[in-house]
Parts: structure tokens; C-alpha cells; sequence
């Protein structure tokens, strides 16, 4: 008799029978309430049927539309239930289906908070949807039939889903922002997976303007850990070798073409190759991620910032408020990042009033005690990095800075004139040295437009700077600061007449003073007190999302030095306290590898000759006679 009235309320037929089902006489809640009074005959059935994969669409609409009815009794003991609900692959399912699914869904998490962040995490894991990968005799190939516009309804469903749970539970955010974080792809995984899911971390920040801070800052955690794990020689160094491989293959196929009689046609599709190369993949594998990454945030910068294509100031401002909040705690204390900071600078463009108040934060950073000295230091190099590199800040707003920068300069060294003997340390005096490369290498960048319109004015400016004072002090900058901006900065001012630099330089080299107060036997030469090269917009290197940069960067020309300076003699590497230092573009080219640093040498301070150096670069410097020596 049990078993006739079980056949009465349930049929259960073959898994191969097309005809696959379970249907209960009396519902799923009274499948639930036998299930609760010790009775798991049906209960088994329904979880066994949620459970395969080939599940009809029909039965699934019509079970979830009665376990929607009857969420408020699906607590801890139906937990398995509702994690099988949870796994079923819904998002590929007819519009019905889904429908449904997000009404349940919304319907769960408002009757039992207990599995909010069980659907939160089910939505997340959906955030790096890819295509199928199948293996077929040993072979892999994608799937077509899941392409880009499934992947992108699916993701369209996420959100929709995720929006919805939000408006239903207040304290979504709350929970959403932690698992966002831990479900971030680790840097090794594919930039696909990477890319999908920045995406729609990106994305969740449009129905929850309350997460963008949060977001931002969490993507430019991991950014900077790729960043820092793809120094500028190693990207240059992947490339340059990549470059050398193909040159040797496109030439063996020229060859192999040659003896088969090919004409023409060649030359050309190489061309054509080389451009679609110019923004294709990085060489470096997390270059490569990186690139696909920071071109997604400057996309989301662009289009949160201009909503209908026209700037939206005050949305502007909120993103330029959390960006700065993620640059103090992230990118400014951070020395080996290379590009992720661009994403401040590109920010800064769409209005003056940004880049300005940008700077005025770091002129605050520099002038604060407070501040640990490392901080100030990569403040003001910051500071001295943009006013040099952003083409959109104008020479009025360099002034302005100068008018901070020098002054600022001067009453240290008058602080500085009662000491019997100033130690020149960076460790004593770090953000001064910093200071002064920052005015150093802006006015190497902007003299030209620093002397425009009017060469007279402009030389009289100039000269009410007294950087000459600041050069002679008994600090001696030049000796701290990096050679590539002192020999530069040293040519310019002769050029001009306002500081002659080359006395101290040509001192510098020849001697190694002692440092005060070092006592310490056979204490090695204070090689390594000088200036870190804190240039942090130096040239971006990324191929595809370097197209954003590149109208508002300015390189460096050799034109910049005029054409009537020569040096004397050939190219060479600096030795600074016995190592070789990788420098700067802005010794060389933005366009060039580096090959080490250099320095002018003493007994040649006729200052540039061309000669010998990359197209369009700074000129390297002269044979260095004896091994200079930093204080």
C-alpha cells in the first residue's frame, strides 16, 4: 500500500528518457512539511532532479515558482536544497526561466538573510564567464555556440541580478565588497579572465555608487601588483627580444619566398603587420594583463566622467576624490609602479581645476612635517614629473608652481646657514634634494615655454628665481640629484646665463669628501646617498592602452637643448659608487632602450654634441676620467 501511494504522488522515470521529470501530487511545499516531520522520500526526489544537469526548462519554471511561494520555510535544514538551486546553470536558460530564477532569488534573500552571501557569491562567480573549452583527441578548440553575446547576457543577468538584491537588502554593500576582493582573479590567471572580470567589477559600481571608492581602490591594489611585477627594463628587454624574433622569421619567410619566385607583396604585408603589432599583445605576459586592464579604466574614467559625452563636473570631481584617496594609500607610497598612476594623470586632463588641485595636494604633502620624508619626497617628485610631462597644464600653472617650489627652496637654505656644516645626506635632507630635481627637471622640459612670449621677460623671470643660489648652496644639490637632470639642467642655465653649474660638477667628480660625522673604519663611500629617480610619468610603455596617454604626453626633444650646444666627445655609462644605474628617458629618448646612465665628465663641459647619441634623444655624456664620487 506505501508503495502504491507513492506512485500515486511521484513518478520518477528514466534518466535516459526524454521524458526526464518528477512530478509531485501535492506540491513542493508538502514535499518540504514531509520532510520536516521525518519523511524524505520526496524530498530526495527533488533534490536528485535539481540536480541533473539536463533539468527541463517547463519543470524548473514550475518548481521555482513554488519554492518562491515557500522561502520563508527554507532555513538551515533546507540548506542543501537551496544550495542546489544555487548551482543550476540558470543564466543560459529561456527569459521565462530566468524570470523566474530573479524573483526567487529576491524573494530568498528577503525572507532569509542566512543566504545572502551564498547568492552573492553563486553571482560572482559568474563575473569571468569564458568560453568553453573543449578537448577532443588530445586537442583543444572553443566552443562556438558560447560566444561574446551569450557572455555578455549572461553578465547583463548578473547585474540585473545583483541591482535587485541591493534593493531589497540595505546591507548588501556591505557584504558584496569583501567577496569582491576574494574573488579577485590572481595576477597569473588570463588576461580574458582578468578582463571579464574588472569589467563587471567596474560595472557593479554603476547601481552602487557607494562601492566605487571601495572598487577603485581594490583594482588599483592589484594593478600595482602587476605594475610592480613589470619593471620598465624587463617590458623593454620582452620587447626588444620579441622584436628580434619576428624580424628573424619575417626574414627566413623573405628568403623562402626569394627561392620560390614570390614577387612583391611581402614587404607590404609585413607593413601592415607591423601596425596591427603597434597595439597588439605585450611580450611580457604581465605587461599584457596590465595593458588590458589599465585600458578598461581609462575607459570606465571616460565614460563615468562624461555620462552623455559631455563632462559631468561633479560626478568628475567624486571620482577624482576617490582616485586621489587610493593614490595616498596606494600608488604614492609605492616607488616600483610604472603606469598605473597614469590613470591620475589622465583624470587630470579633462579639466585645468583637476590637474591643479591635484598639485596643490602634493605642494601640501611637501610642505607638511608630518608627512614621513620618503612621502614628501615622492610628492614633490610627482609634482615636478607632471608639470614637466602633462602637455594640458599650461605655463601659467608652472609658474605658479615654481613660485611655490623655489621660494620654499630658498627659506630651507636659510634655515640651513646657522649650521656650522650642512651634511649633504638624503637622509637628513631628502625632500629639499627632491625639490630641487623637481625644479630641475620642469625647467629642463618647459624652459622654452618658461622664455615665451618675450625672451627679455622671460630671462628676467628666470633670473628672479636665483636657482643659482640654490645650485651653490653647501647642500649641493647637484651632487645628490640624478645626473641626467643635473647635466641637462646644468646646460640649459649656461645656455641662459642664470646658474653655472659646471665649477660644482667638475668638484663633485674629482673629489670624495668624507661624510661628517662618519666615524665609522673603513666605512664604504656614501655611493648610495644619492636622489632615487622618482620620474613616475615617464614615457608609457603599454601598446594598447598608451593610445589614451599619447595626445596628452609630452616627450622629450633634442630640440629642447637648441642647436647650438655641442659636447664634446662620445657616448658613456656612469659608475656611481661601482654600480651601473639604468636612468631615465629623459638622459636618452622616449622612444629608445636604455643601456645604463651617464654623467658629463670633468674637463668637458662644452655642453652637447649629438654626436653618437640615439635619434631624437638627450645627448649622452663624455668619457668620464677618474670615478666620481657622491657625497
Amino acid at each position: 500500500m506505501m508503495g502504491d501511494a507513492r506512485d500515486d504522488s511521484v513518478r520518477l522515470v528514466s534518466p535516459n528518457s526524454a521524458r526526464k521529470g518528477v512530478r509531485f501530487g501535492q506540491g513542493v511545499v508538502q514535499a518540504l512539511n514531509k520532510y520536516s516531520r521525518g519523511n524524505a522520500a520526496e524530498y530526495t526526489l527533488l533534490l536528485r532532479q535539481l540536480a541533473d544537469p539536463d533539468i527541463k526548462e517547463v519543470q524548473l519554471e514550475c518548481w521555482l515558482k513554488e519554492l518562491r511561494g515557500c522561502v520563508a520555510m527554507l532555513g538551515k535544514d533546507y540548506e542543501l536544497l537551496v544550495s542546489l538551486i544555487l548551482r543550476i546553470n540558470w543564466m543560459s536558460r529561456g527569459r521565462a526561466v530566468v524570470e523566474e530564477y530573479l524573483a526567487f532569488l529576491t524573494h530568498l534573500v528577503s525572507a532569509q538573510t542566512i543566504y545572502l552571501r551564498s547568492c552573492l557569491i553563486m553571482l560572482l562567480s559568474n563575473f569571468t564567464r569564458r568560453k568553453r573549452v573543449v578537448d577532443e583527441a588530445g586537442g583543444e578548440f572553443t566552443d562556438s555556440d558560447d560566444d561574446d553575446e551569450d557572455v555578455d547576457r549572461c553578465f547583463q543577468i548578473c547585474h540585473k541580478a545583483l541591482e535587485l538584491i541591493a534593493g531589497i537588502v540595505p546591507s548588501t554593500p556591505m557584504f558584496l565588497m569583501p567577496l569582491l576582493a576574494e574573488r579577485f582573479p590572481f595576477m597569473t590567471k588570463s588576461p580574458r579572465t582578468q578582463e571579464c572580470y574588472v569589467h563587471n567589477l567596474l560595472r557593479v559600481t554603476t547601481y552602487l555608487p557607494v562601492l566605487r571608492r571601495d572598487v577603485l581602490s581594490l583594482l588599483l591594489d592589484r594593478l600595482l601588483k602587476l605594475d610592480v611585477n613589470a619593471p620598465r627594463q624587463d617590458i623593454e628587454d620582452a620587447e626588444q627580444q620579441a622584436a628580434g624574433q619576428l624580424g628573424a622569421a619575417q626574414e627566413e619567410m623573405f628568403h623562402m619566398d626569394e627561392d620560390a619566385g614570390v614577387e612583391a607583396g611581402g614587404g607590404r604585408g609585413g607593413g601592415d603587420k607591423g601596425e596591427d603589432e603597434e597595439e597588439g599583445e605585450m611580450a611580457h605576459t604581465a605587461a599584457n594583463t596590465l595593458d588590458v586592464l589599465m585600458a578598461l579604466l581609462f575607459r570606465y574614467i571616460r565614460d563615468t566622467c562624461h555620462p552623455n559625452g559631455k563632462l559631468d563636473v561633479e560626478m568628475t570631481k567624486a571620482v577624482y576624490r576617490d582616485l586621489l584617496d587610493a593614490f595616498d594609500r596606494l600608488l604614492l607610497p609605492t616607488h616600483a609602479s610604472c603606469h598605473v598612476q597614469f590613470c591620475l594623470f589622465y583624470l587630470c586632463s579633462f579639466h585645468l581645476g583637476l590637474a591643479e588641485a591635484f598639485l596643490e595636494h602634493l605642494w601640501k604633502k611637501l610642505q607638511n612635517p608630518s608627512v614621513a620624508a620618503i612621502t614628501r619626497q615622492a610628492a614633490v617628485g610627482y609634482m615636478g614629473s607632471l608639470l614637466a610631462r602633462a602637455q594640458y597644464i599650461p605655463v601659467g600653472t608652472v609658474r605658479a608652481c615654481l613660485g611655490l617650489l623655489v621660494p620654499w627652496l630658498h627659506r630651507y637654505i636659510d634655515g640651513q646657514e646657522d649650521c656650522a656644516r650642512p651634511r649633504c645626506l638624503v637622509a637628513a635632507h631628502g625632500p629639499f634634494y627632491a625639490a630641487c630635481q623637481a625644479v630641475f627637471y620642469s625647467f629642463s622640459f618647459r624652459h622654452r615655454q618658461l622664455l615665451e612670449p618675450d625672451m627679455r621677460k622671460g630671462l628676467a623671470y628666470l633670473q628672479s628665481l636665483n636657482l643659482e643660489r640654490i645650485v651653490l648652496c653647501r647642500l649641493n644639490p647637484l651632487r645628490v640629484c640624478r645626473p641626467p637632470v643635473v647635466n641637462i639642467f646644468a646646460a640649459l642655465t649656461r645656455r641662459y646665463q642664470i646658474a653655472f653649474c659646471y665649477s660644482i660638477m667638475e668638484k663633485n667628480s674629482r673629489q670624495r669628501l668624507p661624510v661628517a660625522g662618519d666615524t665609522l673604519v673603513g666605512a664604504a663611500p656614501a655611493s648610495h646617498d644619492q636622489l632615487d629617480a622618482v620620474f613616475p610619468f615617464d614615457p608609457y610603455l603599454l601598446r594598447r592602452s598608451r593610445r589614451v596617454i599619447v595626445p596628452l604626453f609630452r616627450e622629450w626633444r633634442n630640440e629642447d637643448l637648441g642647436g647650438d650646444l655641442t659636447l664634446k666627445g662620445r657616448p658613456s655609462k656612469m659608475v656611481v659608487g661601482q654600480q651601473q644605474e639604468d636612468e631615465d628617458d629623459f638622459l636618452k629618448s622616449d622612444a629608445a632602450m636604455r643601456s645604463g646612465s651617464s654623467s658629463l665628465t670633468p674637463g668637458s663641459y662644452d655642453p652637447f654634441n649629438n654626436g653618437g647619441t640615439s635619434f631624437d634623444s638627450p645627448p649622452y655624456k663624455t668619457d668620464m676620467g677618474p670615478t666620481p664620487h657622491a657625497l
